[in-house]
């Protein structure tokens, strides 16, 4: 059976676990990984890093990079996983208009155990002085884009637990990535 290329966008504030999730899905699957922080220009990590807030002027283009990528990864007939906050409906609606199938997959959970988290990182532009700019922009996931395949994922369960319940709940075929139709 053919597959069309299928994208998963590991989603949700700074210091939910969106590297590690999709690291491991990556790992099971046999995708295209990538982490959406690389696609910032320097100047978005510059105001992170001095605790700036980004705006919407800054995360257009860089959500335009991220949706071209996974077009490109599609059209070679690769299925990919992605880190990317994608906090706003609008973001996600705009990552959705890549070629292939995109879900999201929202880590959710406490601010405090994020917080812990964030706390704990070493080597991040992102300080968890921004993590309550990242909860009051984020848009959890509508009734919507559940019913359309996305999922919402608690992030005290452990990476395997939760790449068991992905694999799951989206019926993956383990190791074997979905070729192009």
């Amino acid at each position: 059976m053919q597959y069309p290329a299928t994208h998963l966008v590991v989603m949700g504030v700074a210091g939910s676990g969106k590297s590690t999730l999709a690291a491991a899905l990556s790992q099971q699957l046999g995708w295209a990984c990538a982490e959406a922080d690389e696609f910032h220009p320097e100047a978005n990590i510059t105001k992170m890093s001095q605790g700036i807030p980004l705006q919407d002027g800054d995360r257009w283009p860089w959500l335009e990079e991220i949706r071209s990528w996974m077009t490109a990864q599609a059209a070679a007939g690769k299925s990919t996983v992605l880190t990317c906050s994608a906090l706003k409906r609008g973001y996600r609606e705009l990552l959705a208009g890549a070629e292939g199938r995109v879900i999201f997959l929202h880590l959710d959970g406490g601010a405090d155990l994020i917080s812990q988290r964030m706390q704990g990182r070493v080597g991040h532009f992102m300080p968890p002085t921004l993590l309550p700019s990242q909860l009051a922009t984020l848009e959890p996931l509508s009734q919507e884009e559940l019913d359309a395949g996305s999922l919402r994922l608690d992030i005290s369960r452990s990476p395997e637990e939760l790449v068991a319940a992905v694999v799951q709940a989206l019926n993956l075929p383990s190791g074997q990535a979905p070729t192009a139709s």
